[in-house]
């Protein structure tokens, strides 16, 4: 057993004097340390050098010092002269050439420098006290006295010390015996009675018996600890004592209720297979709900009543991109962010269980933007509160919803044309063909009119002189422009009123996109305006698509159409950055054949693209366009030949036109009357 071991084992009072005890020998051995150290520094810095310049001024006696330096024999004089002084170790003297003449040893012989010069080196390496005096000679240089000074202390000084440490032991002794006399009444002497009065408890088992406390520090606090534990403890006894009586009793009576537990276990057995059966229904119910619930293609999310996930389908998962395990216990907000903004309307539904809908709301799902339509139930019932989210994806209903409106403005428009057509077309009938007349009238060519002037005596060279210089035939033609445009427009209307009976024709799509593009590029209007030839028009033709049923003439149309807005697009750019750009292509996607005409001219704003296929809507200026050619292409397309057209513009990014054709042709109506 080593000694910290044998320290931590000793009692408290012993191990209090110890420690006390070694308190007290490490504050005597300091003192005394310090006290011999100062003294011998003390001694060391102030009787040493005193008592050097003391043997300096004896030495210094003219007749001595001025022979000193003539010869080793006075200078032993001087040295001699030197000897009976007590505090001088060592001397030597150096001649004037600086060589050692004499020199003096007491006790432990030093080695002294033999030359003058080595004094300072010499220094450096003995710690000693130590004065040089200079000798001065009449007429020659002076020779040096070295005196060192000896480091021995006096008897005197180490019996003072002594004998200081032997009081301060002394002293040191009995304030130890004090101490630990009064440790002893004040701390062991209490902690032996209290250790006494515990084995006793134990030893009798008698819990009656009480400490006495003492003096108020913290044994007599302990002593009241111990006593008041003792009095618990025999509280606690009785209580068993109490407790092992009723017990008994109760034994008996477990006894006589033993057998009607066994009966009761038995019935027990069989509610506990009954119920797990149930419980086993009820999982595969579960699991069945959430199946459900996750095959619905609507988002479902349920909210306790402080709006924390408690359900979260795979069409949640799909559309937040947060995993149920990350859903569930989360707050709404940050399990679904984009729902943040809802958070009134949710906690008004829970509060005040009433069913809150939001028609629409636009979220960026991907790349392109998506629609939704959300619904908040309330939770009702025995579940506790709280409220469900149903979100559906409604973007593909809108998209319908806008064709279904564009199909009846269409067919307002055909119902108007259809009216407007009689009403139009006899004064226009009748404006031409008087137009026709009016140049009939007028030619000198005609036998009739020769008649009538000759009989009237006119001279038709001059009428007809006349007739130019005032413009009469540019007037003329004038009037027949606009009453075939006129006619033109009329045609376009009715052709919203009466179904087609022109046959579909399987056609090559590739050849009659480059035929519409060859009759583009020699349109006047485009060379003459927007300079159609002057785009580069890439043609991206999928080589899998075959021949597609269409009527050929009507889709040129509607190819040149777009070709012709496609180029106004481009021309109206306010500063291009890069060349003009027609992409025309072609890609079958079962059931459609889609054509693409796309532009990277100025686009179009989301109201001129809400608005692009109504009749008369046009972006032209007056007197430039009828607004009737993309509702004309749109009608060719969706009723003539049963398919979709689309438009995706934004501006300042151009317009891609996406037209689609059905592979295999579609029953159409019989034709209609035309008005």
């Amino acid at each position: 057993m080593n000694l910290r071991h044998r320290l931590d084992n000793l009692p408290v009072g012993q191990k209090l004097f110890a420690a006390l005890l070694v308190l007290l020998v490490t504050i005597l051995v300091v003192a005394n340390l310090t006290f011999i150290s100062a003294a011998y520094w003390i001694t060391q810095e102030s009787m040493a050098p005193q008592a050097l310049q003391t043997i300096g001024r004896l030495a210094n006696n003219p007749a001595l010092a001025a022979r000193a330096g003539d010869s080793g024999e006075q200078a032993e004089q001087l040295l001699n002269a030197l000897e009976s002084y007590s505090p001088l170790h060592a001397a030597a003297v150096y001649g004037s050439d600086g060589r050692q003449l004499a020199q003096l040893q007491r006790d432990e012989p030093l080695a002294l420098p033999h030359r003058f010069r080595n004094i300072d080196a010499w220094r450096l390496r003995e710690f000693r006290s130590t004065q040089v005096i200079t000798l001065p000679r009449p007429g020659s240089p002076p020779a040096h006295l070295l005196l060192v000074a000896s480091s021995e202390l006096p008897s005197a000084f180490y019996t003072g010390t002594l004998t200081a440490s032997l009081a301060i032991l002394v002293l040191g002794c009995l304030l130890w015996l004090v101490v630990a006399r009064q440790i002893k009444r004040l701390i062991t002497r209490p902690i032996n009675q209290l250790e006494e009065l515990s084995r006793q408890v134990t030893r009798e088992e008698s819990y009656a018996l009480r400490a006495q406390r003492g003096n108020d520090d913290e044994i007599g606090s302990l002593a009241d600890a111990f006593n008041t534990m003792l009095s618990r403890i025999e509280a606690r006894e009785q209580q068993l004592k109490r407790a092992r009586d009723e017990f008994q009793s109760a034994f008996d009576q477990a006894q006589g209720l033993a057998e009607e537990t066994r009966h009761t276990n038995r019935k027990l057995e069989l509610e506990v297979q009954v119920r797990g059966k149930i419980e086993k229904k009820l999982t595969g119910f579960q699991n069945y709900l959430n199946s459900i619930i996750d095959s619905m293609p609507s988002a479902l999310i349920a909210l306790d009543e402080q709006l924390y996930v408690t359900q979260w389908n795979q069409a949640a998962t799909a559309l937040s991109g947060t995993p149920l395990s990350e859903a569930l216990n989360q707050p709404i907000f940050l399990a679904f962010e984009p729902l943040k903004p809802f958070l009134p309307q949710l906690k008004d539904s829970v509060e005040h269980h009433r069913v809150a809908e939001v028609e629409r709301v636009t979220w960026s799902h991907g790349d392109s933007p998506r629609h939704y339509a959300l619904t908040f139930y309330p939770l009702t019932g025995g579940g506790g509160r709280g409220v469900v989210i149903r979100i559906d994806d409604i973007t593909q209903r809108l998209s319908l919803e806008e064709m279904m409106v564009q199909s009846e403005k269409m067919l307002s428009v055909g119902g108007l044309a259809a009216g407007m057509a009689h009403e139009i077309n006899n004064p226009l009938g009748a404006i031409l063909h008087n137009v026709q007349n009016l140049r009939r009238r007028l030619s000198a060519d005609l036998p009739r009119n020769q008649e009538t002037a000759q009989a009237l005596a006119v001279d038709l060279a001059a009428v007809d002189r006349y007739l130019h210089e005032r413009q009469v035939p540019h007037l003329l033609d004038g009037i027949q422009q606009a009453g075939t445009r006129a006619a033109k427009i009329v045609t376009h209307m009715l052709s919203f009123s009466r179904l087609s009976n022109r046959q579909l024709v399987p056609c090559d799509l590739p050849a009659l996109i480059d035929q519409a593009v060859d009759i583009a590029g020699n349109d006047f209007d485009l060379s003459v305006g927007f300079d159609f030839k002057g785009q580069a028009i890439l043609r991206e033709f999928d080589p899998a698509l075959g021949p597609v049923p269409v009527i050929a003439n009507e889709l040129e149309q509607v190819l040149l159409n777009l070709l012709k807005n496609a180029a106004q697009s481009i021309h109206q750019r306010p500063q291009p950055s890069e060349p003009g750009r027609i992409a025309i292509r072609t890609r079958m996607s079962p059931p459609w054949a889609e054509i693409q005409v796309e532009d990277n001219g100025m686009g179009m704003s989301d109201n001129v693209r809400k608005r692009i296929f109504e009749p008369f809507f046009t972006t032209k200026d007056i007197g430039q366009g009828t607004g009737l050619g993309l509702s004309v292409s749109y009608f060719i397309i969706t009723n003539n030949h049963k398919g979709q057209m689309e438009v995706q513009s934004s501006l300042g990014h151009g317009t891609c036109f996406t037209l689609r054709l059905p592979l295999t042709p579609t029953a159409s109506p019989s034709p209609a009357m035309e008005p």
